[in-house]
């Protein structure tokens, strides 16, 4: 579960380089009615554990509906470049998976894909059996091109309980200035006070996500987004970039985190081993922990939300991390009424129960009655609550941007928290997205 959860996360952060070269049309699997057998549409997925749900989904479908789905599963390592090779095709899919926001605003602003507005007219479920903060993840220009499909990933400040009560530190940090009292107090008593999986660059970027969400709040990331590079310099942006270098200066993450990578699973040793005290990690930590060492996740592994900003301007419940996949629709398929219907088992209760069981947290309403399934129901529970009274769910940088930014965004947080660069450094980097 673990390398399927962090390579979905992967690859929406740093393999989904290919959307951001040149698109050319498609044919959504049906723009030449002869290159495919009639009453059939072509789903493609990530391919992954997570496909025994895709597929249940799909043979529900084919029981009752004259056109059927098929289901095509392409290889993880190689989902994000195969669609990008299709999607120009014949065999371009009618349906396909996606990490929403910058991982198919390309396609958006090419012509490819079918607003959903219509259909959510005629449904209004298939927008309003999904949390808020998830199902805006795929609207672009007010216009909804995707729906949830697999289960949501907010980041937390997980933590070692029995380090911390070693150390002093009675709950975890609510407050940052809690969470600089809690390095020194780590720090003295011999833990490295933060782990950091520095090596792989994007445990490092949610750090900034954090703090500019906190300081900033959500506007100023939303203005880059759309074109204003001038927020980078701001006197919020500076602000935020001085508290992640007095963290940084205060020892929080030891002086080898360029070495240490969580894809190897150095970052999450150093939490279970007692060698460290925190980790900011997605919500998959708990399911690395898990894999490695059932009993210190079940027994010692304590999570929280990330501190609050005294005087900052972002709502203390705000989250980053990955909001959710979504299904989003050819614009040229032949049956987009049937694409649709589809859609609408991704809130039924079929749906939820069969990724509760698998270890899957799903966006809907309905979710909430089935968290006792899960395999873990208090981690399942408070993860609900997070996601559900978030304001404000910020997209991972790296997906929010378009896919040839993540190289400039991850070279740029990693530098700054080496030294290699300072805040003038920084901004100017980010200025040139």
């Amino acid at each position: 579960m673990n390398n399927r959860t962090r390579m979905s996360r992967s690859l929406a952060g740093g393999a989904v380089m290919m959307l951001g070269l040149t698109l050319a049309g498609c044919s959504g699997g049906g723009g030449d009615a002869s290159s495919r057998p009639e009453n059939e549409l072509h789903l493609a997925v990530y391919g992954d554990a997570g496909n025994t749900v895709e597929q249940a989904m799909v043979d529900k479908f084919n029981k009752t509906s004259d056109v059927k789905i098929v289901l095509d599963t392409i290889p993880g390592a190689d989902y994000q470049k195969k669609l990008q090779t299709i999607i120009d095709t014949d065999s371009a899919p009618d349906i396909f998976f996606n990490w929403g926001g910058g991982s198919i605003a390309n396609f958006v602003d090419a012509g490819l894909l079918l607003p959903l507005d219509e259909f959510i007219e005629e449904d209004p479920q298939l927008k309003d059996a999904f949390l808020p903060s998830v199902f805006e993840t795929a609207v672009i220009d007010d216009k909804a091109y995707g729906v949830p499909m697999r289960g949501t990933q907010p980041v937390m400040l997980f933590n070692n309980s029995e380090v911390l009560k070693q150390a002093g530190i009675d709950a975890p940090p609510a407050t940052w200035d809690e969470l600089l009292e809690d390095v020194k107090k780590l720090k003295a008593a011999g833990v490295t006070p933060i782990a950091l999986g520095g090596g792989d660059k994007w445990p490092t970027q949610m750090w900034f996500q954090y703090v500019f969400d906190r300081v900033a709040g959500e506007d100023l990331f939303q203005a880059a987004l759309d074109g204003d590079t001038d927020v980078w310099d701001s006197e919020e942006s500076r602000e935020a970039l001085g508290k992640l270098r007095e963290l940084i200066d205060a020892g929080a993450f030891g002086t080898n985190f360029d070495s240490v990578k969580f894809t190897d699973g150095g970052s999450p040793a150093l939490l279970a081993s007692g060698r460290a005290g925190f980790e900011l990690m997605g919500s998959w930590e708990y399911a690395t922990q898990q894999d490695s060492d059932p009993a210190f996740a079940e027994e010692v592994l304590g999570y929280s939300e990330f501190p609050a900003i005294e005087g900052g301007e972002g709502d203390p419940h705000n989250l980053a991390g990955n909001t959710n996949n979504f299904y989003s629709i050819h614009k040229e398929t032949r049956y987009p009424e049937e694409a649709a219907e589809f859609l609408k088992l991704m809130y039924s209760d079929e749906f939820v129960q069969e990724q509760v069981a698998i270890g899957n947290l799903p966006t809907t309403t309905n979710t909430e009655k089935f968290l006792d399934k899960a395999a873990d129901p208090e981690y399942a529970k408070y993860q609900f609550d997070l996601v559900q009274k978030a304001p404000h769910f910020q997209l991972s940088w790296d997906q929010a941007y378009p896919p040839e930014a993540t190289v400039t965004i991850h070279t740029a947080v990693s530098q700054f928290f080496s030294g290699q660069i300072d805040e003038d450094g920084f901004i100017k980097a980010m200025q040139g997205l």
